[in-house]
């Protein structure tokens, strides 16, 4: 009969180890301890790259808007030189008649007329290539404005439209159609949400 072994007997065989003999089970590995592990941040959502080019349809209006900066700088220039030249007629024609022709009078109107339409177009060459070169950095105002834009030119065609519809010239018509056609481009592309994403993304 065996009898347990003495604690306090110096020559008895020391107690084995616990678990001595047996292989041990390994303390389970702590996840991504020592390892790296492409796990997701807890509590944050996953970060959409930023979207680095510019997107088709918002190139396209973007060239279109210099390429009617471009036109409605030529039409001031043009319209400024002709109102200028009918002012000077005007004047040349009240120095030779008397000073109640009704000619002056309407030559100085029209040449009123003429320069105002210079003015504008000036203005609205200088809102079109400032939106354009905006499109590169600006944000969510320069959408806005362009839409805005867009929508008055929207307008206006249809009512060119109308008119070349009711009476107007076949060149008329295809001017009216072809502003109404550049105007719906400028509000699509900053309506969908390719735009909407450009002008909204982070900049750093």
């Amino acid at each position: 009969m065996s009898y347990p072994p003495d604690p306090n007997n110096p020559y008895g065989q020391p107690p084995a180890a616990p678990g001595y003999g047996y292989p041990q089970q390994a303390p389970p590995q702590q996840a991504g301890y020592g390892y790296p592990q492409a796990a997701p941040a807890y509590g944050y959502p996953p970060m959409a790259a930023p979207q680095l080019s510019m997107p088709g349809l918002v190139t396209t209006a973007r060239v279109l808007l210099f390429i009617v900066g471009g036109v409605q700088t030529l039409l001031a220039i043009v319209y400024m030189i002709i109102g200028a030249a009918a002012k000077d007629a005007t004047n040349e024609l009240s120095r030779t008649t008397s000073d109640d022709n009704p000619f002056t009078a309407l030559g100085d109107a029209a040449a009123g007329v003429l320069i105002v339409v210079a003015v504008l177009f000036g203005l609205f060459a200088a809102l079109s290539i400032t939106l354009g070169a905006k499109f590169g950095k600006g944000g969510n105002a320069v959408r806005v404005t362009t839409i805005v834009y867009g929508s008055l030119g929207a307008l206006v065609g249809l009512l060119i439209l109308l008119g070349a519809v009711s009476g107007g010239t076949a060149v008329g018509l295809v001017m009216a159609l072809l502003w109404l056609a550049i105007s719906i481009i400028w509000i699509t592309a900053m309506c969908v949400q390719d735009g909407v994403n450009w002008f909204n993304r982070p900049r750093y």
